[in-house]
C-alpha cells in the first residue's frame, strides 16, 4: 500500500474540537499491483485505538485510509467526507505524495449543481430534529378536511380522484401529474396516489403529525436534541452555501464557534438552530438552481484520470 494522502480530519479540520474531542484522520492509498489486476481493491482500511463499544475519548485515534479508486467514486458522488478532503489546508495534511496534489488541482471538476450527499443530509437531519412549523399545520388542514367528510358516512370510502378539486391546496401541498403516470397528492413530501381512500390519507397525515409533534414539543424544551448530528447538519449547509458562492470551503470554518456551541447543546434549538438551518438549507438551494456548476460530474474524465494515475503508479511503482 502507497499513502496518496494522510490529514486530520473531523472536529480537528473544521475547528470545532474540544479538550475532549478524539482525534480522527482520513487518507487515500494507492492498492498494489496485485489488487489492481486482480480486481481485489478495497474501499477502505480502518484502524482504532479502542476497543468495545463505548464512546471514544479524547484519548483514542480513528484512521480510515480510502483506496484511490473508491474516494474517487466518493467524490463523483459528492460525499461530504471526499469533498472535505479535498479542501483541507496544507496544515491538517501529515503526509502526501504528488499525486494528491494532482487530484486536489483538478477538484473542481467534483463539484455540480446537485451535491445531492451534501443537501440531503442536512436534510435529513433537518427533518429528524426538527420540523417547519407550517408542514404541521399542512398536515393538519389535510386531516381537519378528511375529518369533515368522514362526519357524512358516504364519502368514507371514496377515493382521492373523486375528491380531487375539493383536496385542500396550500404550503407543502400539491398535486403531481404526468403523462403515462397515476396522478399524486402530495403533503409535506408524502406522495398519495389518487387512487388511494380518503381513509388511507389520513392515517398517513395522522402518523407525521403525531411522530412529528411529538419532536416539535421535545425541541420547544431543548430536550431529545442529538446536538452532534444538528450541528453536522448546519456545518455541511454552510460548507454549501460556500461552495455555491465562493467555489471554495475554507478549514478551519469562520462560523466555527457557533458551530461548536451547538454541538455542546448550547443554542436554543426552537428558536435559534432550526430557523437558521432551514433558511441555510433555502439559502442553498436557491444558489444550486442559479449555480453554473455543470448538471454532474464527468464520469468519462474521471475515468480518464483514475487510468492516467493508476497506469503511471504501475509503470514507475510510484506516481
Amino acid at each position: 500500500m502507497q499513502t496518496i494522502v494522510k490529514m486530520k480530519f473531523g472536529s480537528h479540520l473544521y475547528g470545532t474540537n474540544t479538550p475532549e474531542s478524539d482525534l480522527d484522520y482520513k487518507g487515500v492509498f494507492m492498492p498494489t499491483r496485485e489488487e489492481i489486476y486482480l480486481g481485489k481493491i478495497p474501499k477502505c482500511l480502518s484502524e482504532q485505538t479502542k476497543s468495545g463499544t463505548e464512546k471514544n475519548t479524547k484519548d483514542d485515534i480513528d484512521s480510515d485510509m480510502y483506496s484511490l479508486h473508491h474516494f474517487i467514486k466518493l467524490a463523483c458522488e459528492g460525499q461530504t467526507v471526499a469533498i472535505d478532503m479535498l479542501f483541507a489546508p496544507p496544515e491538517m495534511i501529515v503526509e502526501k505524495s504528488k499525486l494528491w496534489d494532482e487530484i486536489v488541482k483538478r477538484k473542481q471538476f467534483f463539484i455540480t449543481r446537485n451535491m445531492t450527499a451534501f443537501l440531503g443530509y442536512c436534510r435529513t437531519q433537518a427533518a429528524k430534529y426538527g420540523i417547519k412549523g407550517s408542514r404541521l399545520a399542512a398536515a393538519k388542514k389535510v386531516m381537519d378536511f378528511i375529518s369533515t367528510l368522514s362526519h357524512q358516512l358516504i364519502y368514507r370510502d371514496y377515493t382521492l380522484k373523486e375528491l380531487w378539486e375539493r383536496l385542500p391546496d396550500g404550503e407543502h401541498i400539491h398535486r403531481e401529474s404526468e403523462e403515462g403516470r397515476i396522478p399524486v397528492y402530495v403533503v409535506c413530501g408524502k406522495k398519495i396516489q389518487w387512487t388511494a381512500k380518503i381513509t388511507y390519507l389520513y392515517g398517513i397525515m395522522e402518523r407525521f403529525y403525531e411522530s412529528y409533534g411529538a419532536r416539535a414539543k421535545l425541541a420547544e424544551k431543548n430536550l431529545g436534541i442529538d446536538w452532534k448530528a444538528v450541528s453536522h447538519a448546519l456545518r455541511v449547509s454552510i460548507e454549501l452555501k460556500e461552495l455555491y458562492t465562493s467555489g471554495d470551503i475554507r478549514f478551519p470554518l469562520f462560523e466555527r464557534g457557533y458551530l461548536t456551541a451547538v454541538k455542546l447543546g448550547l443554542k436554543n434549538y426552537k428558536k435559534e438552530v432550526a430557523p437558521i438551518l432551514e433558511k441555510t438549507i433555502e439559502e442553498v438551494k436557491t444558489l444550486s438552481e442559479t449555480s453554473t456548476y455543470p448538471e454532474k460530474v464527468n464520469m468519462k474524465y474521471w475515468n480518464n484520470s483514475l487510468l492516467e494515475f493508476v497506469s503511471e503508479f504501475i509503470e514507475k511503482g510510484e506516481y
